[in-house]
């Protein structure tokens, strides 16, 4: 099977006429992907990106559907596997800095019909310091129970996770990454199917993490706020388009060149003159 893979990453490689010499990755860049290759079966869903994202900075993924947004984050974790590509935290090798991470997936990924409580959910975050079977120490306990309080969840803290509506859902898993205390804060769509109320409460902890020297990395859908929200974009469609600030990476070209006809006239109207 491995063999195989191989053999599918190579001729993707000749047909697209590059050969590929990574770069060291850049040591103070919180997330580096290089060459990065993902198929599914002889379609690849991914194509020799690479991507250096900013710290002590907000970056949206933005991209049509089926553009590879999600299946790039979850490559770059080791949650799927990839044909090619080297993935760097800090300059490090992604599977000898895993703890500096905290990741959200989608919520549709969830069970949310395991039995287990808010609080459950959040203290899961701490295992790393102490083991799938170690104690809670009070103090940690008590650092779950705070980060709760930051996501507005502290009087759901026994409730089960499955009671709970989908932005109090994604909140909850927002407190599991914050107890984490991670460098670096992956999030997969954390804004979709919840309410405003969720989203600005979600948006306002990223940005306080921005300003505790975080990075945060977010798949994200609604064009509308990228500049509300981000300082840093990253477009793609199944390669890399364009990646940069906002002022100087969401352009109208860009979005055309990542989106194609699938923006509307009116849409993409107001996208100009939001980065006019």
């Amino acid at each position: 099977m491995k063999a195989s893979m191989t053999r599918i990453a190579a001729t993707i490689a000749a047909q697209d006429g590059r050969v590929l010499r990574p770069a060291a990755p850049a040591p103070d860049s919180p997330l580096t992907v290089q060459g990065l290759t993902v198929s599914y079966g002889e379609k690849p869903a991914v194509f020799s990106v690479d991507a250096t994202f900013p710290a002590n900075a907000m970056t949206a993924i933005i991209g049509p559907n089926g553009a590879g947004k999600s299946t790039l984050l979850k490559a770059a974790l080791g949650v799927i596997p990839r044909l090619s590509g080297e993935v760097s935290i800090f300059g490090t090798p992604v599977e000898q800095a895993r703890d500096r991470i905290a990741y959200v997936p989608q919520r549709a990924s969830v069970d949310w019909d395991f039995p287990t409580t808010v609080i459950d959910v959040v203290q899961m975050g701490l295992y790393r310091k102490v083991g799938l079977i170690g104690r809670l120490s009070g103090k940690m306990v008590a650092q779950a129970q705070t980060c709760l309080d930051r996501v507005g969840m502290t009087d759901f803290a026994n409730r089960q996770i499955g009671q709970l509506s989908g932005g109090q859902q994604q909140r909850v898993f927002l407190a599991r990454a914050l107890a984490q205390d991670a460098d670096l804060y992956l999030l997969d769509e954390p804004f979709a199917g919840v309410d405003a109320a969720t989203e600005r409460a979600i948006i306002d902890v990223l940005k306080l993490l921005k300003s505790q020297g975080k990075a945060v990395v977010a798949v994200h859908h609604d064009l509308s706020t990228v500049r509300d929200y981000f300082d840093h974009v990253f477009l793609i469609n199944v390669r890399r388009i364009a990646e940069g600030s906002v002022e100087t990476a969401f352009t109208p070209e860009n979005l055309s060149a990542t989106y194609g006809g699938r923006l509307g006239t009116t849409h993409m109207a107001e996208l100009v003159g939001a980065t006019s």
